[in-house]
């Protein structure tokens, strides 16, 4: 069985030497991402509600940050538990840097804004968010000096960060049809690089072409992002009043709701409700209360008084978990930990460690999927965010169109345009424009938005 890592996992594009042996290459990984612009500015981004609303809500940054605690803590539940990673230890700090990086391409207002630019996009190469996040680590944020052909470095990162980064292996159309959806993957001119990218990982020799190329340390940041999403966006979204235990059970008995959420996770109706029981009488709160020692399981909904018993209870867990945020922790706390300890190696692959296989157990997968699609459903398809959502895609496509527009490279920042004046060809221009307004926090875009249509409160002196 080869070693986990090899020394072929360190190359990076542009080769460095700062003198400090006692820091490892993926420590310094992590360093370089932690102090870059692109990270800081992840705390001016939309998670589930917007910033403006409550400083309460998490932001990308918070998400980010909760991320890379639960995947540092399956890999180090991997390390100690797992034969072969006992002694094949998965880099902790390699882990946490793809996990704070996993965000970092997101464009103003979330997924709004992501198929706004992809709108913009559709035939000058598409944009999408894992794919800008490689862009950003790898080109776009300003630490090493250029490559032999005069492109950007970017962070400069070893190629196995990168890889641990790289959630979807094919590259993304240059052209598609307007009507077509929003493809994963990486950009063509990132291509050339993810190629190296997987040499180092594999080897020279390796049919690179042939491997279902996705590193363990990515697949545990996937993971951990669905683990996080599910349940602190769930968090959030009862601490806001968009949902309880009751209206998350009623939804199961609304055909527009559950209809799309049984075809996806191909599991019938009574095997919702039974998940989001067990979720909402989970008993992690006072062993001695009636309510936290129900068994679910000998609850006999045909006779009345259990059923009555159970609406019972239900209306006081919902009225707890909006209005009680040491009840919503405790929820949160025991999911995550529930699912962290159900991760397992389901595939070691002995040549090519580096893309062996995990999973977490089915019955856990499929509860952070139906909490994930509730949540989407009874959320983010709201009027309320609706309405946001309306807007945040406008604003996107509305500052793409005058920058792309006659002229508009003079609205750019000096920095920008001075990068737009390079560019050689059509595609790349588009592209640059499409850098600069992905890298936008929310405020900002509204701001700048603001100025292009907005007579009120608008200040020329103010530097783009």
């Amino acid at each position: 069985m080869r070693p986990l890592y090899g020394e072929k996992d360190q190359t990076r594009e542009f080769p460095i030497d700062d003198g400090q042996p006692y820091r490892s290459p993926f420590r310094r990984d992590y360093a370089r991402l932690l102090h870059s612009s692109a990270f800081r500015r992840l705390q001016g981004k939309t998670q589930l509600f917007p910033g403006a609303e409550s400083d309460f809500f998490r932001n990308r940054l918070t998400h980010s940050l909760e991320v890379a605690q639960i995947a540092k803590s399956i890999a180090l539940r991997l390390n100690h538990c797992h034969d072969y990673f006992m002694s094949n230890q998965i880099d902790v700090d390699l882990v946490e840097t793809a996990a704070l990086a996993h965000d970092l391409g997101h464009p103003p207002f979330g997924h709004n804004g992501e198929r706004a630019l992809d709108d913009c996009m559709k035939k000058r190469g598409g944009f999408e968010g894992n794919a800008q996040s490689l862009r950003i680590l790898a080109r776009l944020e300003k630490k090493d000096p250029s490559d032999s052909l005069g492109r950007s470095v970017g962070l400069n990162l070893t190629h196995r960060t990168l890889a641990s980064t790289l959630k979807y292996d094919e590259p993304i159309p240059i052209k598609r049809k307007k009507k077509d959806n929003l493809v994963k993957g990486y950009y063509i001119s990132e291509k050339n690089l993810v190629g190296k990218i997987k040499k180092s990982i594999l080897g020279e020799n390796a049919d690179v072409e042939a491997q279902d190329f996705k590193t363990i340390e990515c697949q545990i940041m996937d993971l951990s992002d669905d683990i996080a999403y599910s349940t602190y966006d769930l968090e959030d979204a009862l601490k806001a009043g968009f949902v309880n235990s009751n209206n998350m059970i009623g939804a199961i008995i609304d055909k527009q709701t559950i209809d799309p959420i049984i075809s996806k996770l191909e599991i019938g109706q009574a095997d919702i409700f039974r998940h989001l029981l067990d979720i909402w009488l989970e008993p992690v709160f006072d062993p001695n209360s009636l309510e936290d020692i129900v068994d679910i399981d000998r609850v006999d909904l045909r006779k009345g008084e259990h059923l009555a018993m159970l609406v019972a209870i239900l209306y006081r867990r919902a009225h707890k978990f909006n209005a009680d945020g040491s009840a919503r922790t405790k929820l949160t706390s025991h999911l995550i930990n529930e699912c962290i300890k159900s991760i397992e190696v389901s595939e070691l692959n002995p040549e090519f460690p580096a893309l062996s296989k995990i999973r977490m157990s089915q019955k856990l997968q499929t509860r952070v999927k139906i909490l994930k699609h509730l949540t989407h459903s009874l959320v983010i398809q709201s009027p309320s965010l609706k309405t946001v959502e309306y807007r945040g895609y406008g604003i996107v496509h509305d500052i793409f169109n005058a920058l792309s527009g006659k002229d508009g490279d003079l609205l750019l920042p000096d920095d920008w345009r001075k990068r737009l004046v390079e560019v050689r060809n059509k595609l790349e221009r588009y592209r640059t424009i499409c850098d600069f307004i992905a890298g936008m926090t929310d405020r900002y875009a509204i701001e700048f938005y603001g100025r292009l249509h907005s007579e009120n409160a608008q200040t020329m002196f103010k530097p783009l």
